[in-house]
């Protein structure tokens, strides 16, 4: 199964995939159109940054998204079952209509992958993009930092 992956070493923390995640998941899938829709969209991959001491070429950015865990504690510590794996794409999603926002998906997550949407009260998370063939946040990557492969391809997408 695809995964999306951040060469660390290849990320400048520009925050382009953050983004184009919120656009991809707006009402109009337009950045510029998005800004101004009733309801902002919220990205669900987001940029940590380490070692800020000022200086940008000692500056360390990695991309935060869910890692579609095999056996995801997210999904074992939903309360309401809003969290499941999909049987046909095996992709970890949230379901908003079951979601209760209890936030145990975000205690759990190793990652640090599912975000609180406070406005709504629920849980995001990435979702591939699921109408794209490559996700948004990997398309939108001008230094290819994000790549999406399968995890055997990953050594070649590291040359």
């Amino acid at each position: 199964m695809k995964q999306i992956y951040c060469i660390i070493e290849r990320c400048m923390g520009c925050r382009a995939c953050e983004l184009a995640c919120a656009a991809e998941h707006s009402q109009s899938k337009n950045l510029m159109e998005a800004v101004r829709e009733e309801a902002i969209p919220k990205h669900r991959v987001h940029i940590e940054v380490v070692g800020d001491n000022g200086e940008l070429r000692r500056v360390q950015a990695i991309a935060i998204q869910c890692r579609q865990c095999e056996e995801p504690a997210c999904a074992q510590a939903c309360i309401s079952g809003g969290i499941r794996v999909d049987e046909v794409s095996h992709c970890v999603g949230v379901d908003p209509a079951k979601c209760v926002g209890c936030w145990s998906c975000i205690m759990v997550c190793p990652y640090g992958a599912v975000v609180k949407d406070e406005e709504n009260h629920r849980a995001l998370k990435c979702d591939r993009c699921p109408d794209r063939e490559i996700p948004a946040c990997v398309a939108s990557c001008i230094t290819h930092a994000l790549v999406y492969c399968e995890p055997d391809e990953l050594e070649k997408e590291l040359t």
